[in-house]
């Protein structure tokens, strides 16, 4: 039998919420980008594609470790030889622009259990915050990388909080990018509206519809690698799906993205602490597990239909 937790939503339902219905969510992105692993290259890549429906207000690069602004910079010459025709199909916001978001984040993990000064990537998180919106939308912060930047802007001026709201990447990025720093945010900010993706992600490439064109190598290689220069980037910095970061825009894309327990392209979450109703984990439902990764059904169960969007979208990269 079916699990009705596993079953997409209907097409209506899916027409009406998200990015891609007309709902323009402000995005803020923090990436270790050029760091220990290229699959944030592949994620900016995908956002790019994606950057007429959303609302980017800043890329920063967060380490700690190798990844610096400029790798943000490399993408974004990528991004300005296909503009022309991505412009064709959209309104694309032109490379200067997105350019002029590029900012450098910490370059040393937090070093003691409070943060440090805000370095220039903090200060903009900040800035961005207590932007004005006219039709009052959070500031949502991707955090693809370390909390170092995140960490040190709440530390700095809490009166972000309620005005911001993370979606970060944890695993591997928490135990080897900036421990501290998430031990901050998570002892120190109950009240912070959260979600800790720290397996769920692992659906963007582990499980679901994988035959044919659909593979983690084959899809790339076909629907990709010709398509652009992006789609020529994406492959020069790795070959095969990874895109582990990838989920958090998936999030925003379909779905209901100020309701993180309904289904997303990007994840459903649950709240673990009842005390603390604004913090968001991967569901523990074992019908929801690809193998050990807990929630991470709840994105592979859209992987066909998230690649056919982005096959479209790399389509565009290409002029015709």
């Amino acid at each position: 039998m079916k699990q009705p937790c596993l079953t997409p939503l209907s097409a209506p339902a899916w027409e009406a919420r998200g990015a891609l219905a007309g709902e323009r969510p402000r995005l803020l992105v923090s990436t270790d980008i050029g760091g220990f692993d290229p699959d944030d290259f592949q994620s900016l890549v995908h956002l790019l594609l994606y950057a007429d429906v959303l609302d980017i207000e800043g890329l920063l690069s967060s380490p700690p470790g190798p990844g610096r602004a400029e790798h943000l910079l490399e993408t974004l010459e990528a991004y300005a030889r296909d503009y022309s025709a991505l412009r064709s199909h959209a309104d694309y916001p032109a490379p200067e622009i997105l350019r002029g978001l590029v900012c450098q984040g910490a370059i040393y993990a937090q070093a003691g259990d409070i943060p440090g000064p805000p370095s220039p990537g903090a200060r903009w998180i900040i800035e961005r915050a207590h932007a004005a919106d006219p039709a009052g939308r959070p500031l949502h912060v991707l955090a693809w990388g370390s909390l170092t930047d995140v960490a040190q802007a709440v530390h700095a001026d809490g009166a972000i909080k309620p005005r911001i709201r993370l979606y970060s990447i944890g695993s591997w990025n928490t135990e080897h990018g900036d421990p501290r720093a998430r031990a901050y945010l998570f002892a120190r900010h109950p009240d912070l509206w959260w979600i800790e993706n720290d397996s769920t992600f692992r659906g963007m490439y582990v499980g679901g519809e994988q035959g044919d064109d659909l593979g983690n190598l084959t899809f790339p290689g076909e629907h990709v690698r010709h398509a652009g220069a992006l789609g020529a980037f994406f492959l020069e910095k790795k070959a095969d799906i990874k895109m582990g970061d990838t989920p958090s825009v998936l999030y925003f894309l379909r779905g209901d993205f100020s309701d993180p327990a309904t289904p997303h392209w990007g994840g459903r979450f649950v709240v673990p602490f009842p005390e603390r109703p604004t913090y968001w984990h991967d569901d523990p439902a074992p019908e929801l597990a690809e193998g050990p990764h807990r929630g991470a059904r709840t994105v592979n169960i859209h992987r066909t239909a998230y690649l056919r969007d982005w096959q479209a979208r790399q389509r565009r990269a290409v002029l015709s």
